[in-house]
């Protein structure tokens, strides 16, 4: 698989997002199932996985997401770039503690479910509102000085966010949520990341499943899964964005792909700093997803599509405006 940058890091072009083992997505496999299949994902020459301390399963075992990908990982883990994420949450922080220790706290307990010493790509997960982004970047500096992380990032941010932290430690990655359906970042996001050396890491970026055209109006989201709360996913959108999906099959044709597959090559031709995260609980879909680095779209194929997709209606939005205090997060954390 071809390698991108993000910040100093060198990664596959598509990484593996593993939340999916532990929650999110209804029933989760089983254990040897999981680390089955991260280990074929690196087999493929995946080098890039994405976990947080609150992936945890059944949402009552945080942290589990973290103990998984390390054991899955403990092999290769010299050879791989891990990314986590700390929650700050309301209240926690309070002027009179250290930051530093608030949040070293949180890394330490990361560092070990995920059996390393460092941490490659370290991200706030949601910004805090009560605490200046600032002062989380000054933290993060620190520990990139003391050899703790590589790099950090933060997740579901505006372009102002992004530059507020990025003057005071540079950062490595933005993680936020960008698909077909989800174009946010393109107005503001890509171009501040591009004019300074910062990638881009989407997740969802096959909407939570919809563009793969395996999600249907009769799909039954039970339990934990988090595609309940998916604007593009309530039955009524579902159907009015059924254009979208016959563009993605007429090209799926047209290049012997999935449709899934489609929705990745399209956004890594259209960046270079771009590395999607692709999450699946299922081994087929995870090397389905990776399989999308051989997809390669010509600059003729590019534009027909993205002219076809500009064409189209996008029914349900989302956005990237969240924070810990207003949060998409919140609908199925409850």
């Amino acid at each position: 698989m071809d390698k991108r940058k993000i910040g100093n890091l060198e990664v596959s072009e598509i990484g593996m997002g593993c939340m999916g083992f532990s929650h999110g997505y209804g029933q989760v496999p089983e254990e040897s199932y999981s680390i089955d299949a991260i280990r074929a994902a690196y087999d493929y020459d995946c080098t890039f996985f994405d976990t947080a301390e609150t992936y945890g399963r059944e949402m009552f075992f945080p942290g589990h997401n973290e103990l998984l990908l390390g054991k899955a990982a403990a092999p290769f883990r010299s050879h791989i770039v891990l990314a986590t994420k700390f929650h700050l949450a309301p209240g926690e922080y309070k002027g009179s503690d250290s930051l530093y220790d608030v949040i070293l706290a949180h890394l330490q307990a990361s560092m070990k479910n995920l059996q390393t010493d460092w941490i490659d790509l370290y991200y706030l997960h949601r910004v805090n509102e009560e605490i200046p982004v600032e002062e989380i970047a000054q933290v993060m500096g620190r520990l990139i000085r003391e050899g703790l992380i590589r790099g950090w990032g933060l997740s579901q941010v505006t372009a102002d966010i992004l530059d507020r932290a990025h003057s005071v430690t540079p950062v490595s990655a933005v993680q936020n949520l960008y698909s077909m359906v989800e174009r946010d970042c393109e107005a503001e996001i890509f171009p501040y990341c591009l004019a300074h050396q910062i990638g881009v890491v989407p997740f969802s970026p096959i909407a939570s499943g919809f563009l793969s055209g395996k999600v249907t109006e009769n799909t039954a989201f039970e339990g934990d899964d988090v595609r309940r709360f998916v604007p593009q996913l309530s039955r009524e959108n579902i159907a009015a964005n059924q254009p979208i999906l016959q563009v993605l099959s007429r090209f799926s044709a047209l290049k012997n792909a999935t449709n899934a597959q489609i929705s990745l090559a399209w956004m890594l031709h259209k960046y270079p700093n771009v590395v999607p995260i692709p999450g699946s609980k299922n081994k087929e879909r995870i090397l389905e997803n990776l399989g999308a680095s051989q997809v390669k779209l010509t600059d003729e194929e590019f534009k027909e599509l993205e002219d076809a997709l500009n064409a189209c209606t996008v029914h349900g939005h989302r956005g990237i405006h969240e924070s810990e205090q207003n949060t998409f997060s919140k609908n199925w954390r409850k």
